[in-house]
Parts: C-alpha cells; structure tokens; sequence
C-alpha cells in the first residue's frame, strides 16, 4: 500500500464539472492499493498517517499532528501509483490491486478515517472546526486541484514500516 501525503492549505476533487470533496488545512492523500494489501496493513498505514508530525509549531518546527491542528483529510484512489515503467514508454499497472479488492481497502480506509474524526468531532470544545474527511470518486476522471503547503510532501510504502 502507498499513501503520498501533502500538507495542504486547500484541496479539492472535482467529478463531471461538480466538487465532489474539499478541505482546508489539513492533508491530500492519494492511496495506492495492492491486491495483496489487507486491513491490517491498512491499519499500519493509518496510525502512521494519522500521527504523522508535519504541521509548524509556534517556533516554526515541524511538530504537530493532524488532530492539533484540527485538520483534515481528503482521500483520493490513485492506482497509477504502482506503475511499473521498467519497460518501455508505457506503464504497466500489474502490481496494483485490482478495482473490487482495491475498492474494498480504499473504503475500509475512508471509513477508519471517518471514525477517528468523528470520535474527536465529538469531544471538540465550542468554537473549533470540526475536522472533515472528503474523497474523490472510486474509478471516476477525477480533476484534483491542491495549494500544497511548503511544499510538504510524504511517500509512505507499507512495503517500509
């Protein structure tokens, strides 16, 4: 499984003419899917993202998560991720999972999200955004539009936690 993670000040996912998903502040998420890829690597991937440390501090350090900063997310299928150009001009997209197993881990993926935010939506004080996780489409021609803060970008392979 791969995530490529920006730290964004907006994103947005556009579908047919029509936003379909969009933040503020927080992070665009492209995720790749394997057919070997599980919920358990799932899991992995998540913790790691959902703890990552990448938004400035009072002192300008890269320090705060995403729950600090009351950020949120916007989830995009992307399995051009496992393109394999060894050969020719052409990709080959062989190593990504096909779209049923795909779609299944993309979902689980957006739902685990989805409760994590809800969980500290609930406990907010009043006065603090609620924190929103977005998506694009499954499959669909996406337009992804983003101001990347930084620019701040991570690639996390399951294949190195």
């Amino acid at each position: 499984m791969k995530f490529i993670i920006q730290r964004v000040t907006s994103a947005s996912v556009e579908v047919e003419g029509e936003i379909i998903g969009k933040i503020q502040d927080g992070f665009f998420v492209l995720v790749g899917v394997r057919e070997d890829d599980t919920e358990e690597i799932a899991d992995k991937m998540l913790k790691k993202l959902l703890g990552l440390r990448i938004f400035s501090d009072e002192e300008g350090k890269t320090n705060l998560s995403l729950e600090s900063v009351r950020g949120s997310l916007l989830l995009v299928s992307q399995f051009t991720l496992y393109a394999d150009c060894k050969k020719g001009n052409r990709p080959s997209f062989i190593k990504a999972g096909g779209p049923e197993h795909a779609e299944k881990i993309y979902d689980y993926i957006v739902d685990k999200c989805r409760e994590w935010a809800d969980g500290l939506n609930q406990s907010k004080e009043n006065g603090v955004r609620d924190i929103l996780v977005e998506t694009g489409s499954f499959g669909a021609d996406m337009k992804c539009s983003i101001q990347n803060d930084g620019p701040f970008t991570i690639d996390l392979d399951s294949d190195e936690l």
